[in-house]
């Protein structure tokens, strides 16, 4: 057997925000592919198949169910782009300090909760 070092594994590392973030920002990126994807086929299948169908789409789209979707296809678009910025500034190689980076991991999905709430309240109270 080579004699080559572990890699390292959880029982190593210690849970942090910046762990946290960088799942969150993998998850949201999936989320959006795959329920955004049924979601934007749904209405353009509703849009080309006639009022029916669209009615019918309308229908679910603006229940509570649908609302939760739209509300959460919602905060993974702000928190994947939250991330995003965040993992942009650390490519132009600042933010790296353990307490900036540790602020920015917080900061990011709260920002990412408020723009959400914000977004909703703009679209609902209008």
């Amino acid at each position: 057997m080579a004699n080559r070092p572990l890699s390292p594994h959880l029982q190593i590392w210690k849970w942090g925000p910046h762990m946290l973030v960088s799942i969150l920002h993998r998850v949201a990126g999936d989320g959006m592919a795959l329920v955004g994807l049924f979601v934007l086929l749904w209405w353009l299948g509703a849009l080309a198949s006639g009022p029916e169908y669209y009615a019918t789409f309308s229908d679910y789209i603006t229940s509570p169910l649908g609302y939760l979707v739209l509300v959460g296809l919602t905060w993974a678009f702000f928190t994947h782009m939250c991330s995003g910025l965040r993992h942009f500034v650390l490519d132009i190689g600042a933010g790296y300090e353990l307490d900036t980076n540790r602020m920015w991991s917080i900061a990011s999905p709260v920002i990412a909760v408020l723009l959400t709430a914000g977004f909703w309240a703009l679209i609902l109270l209008r």
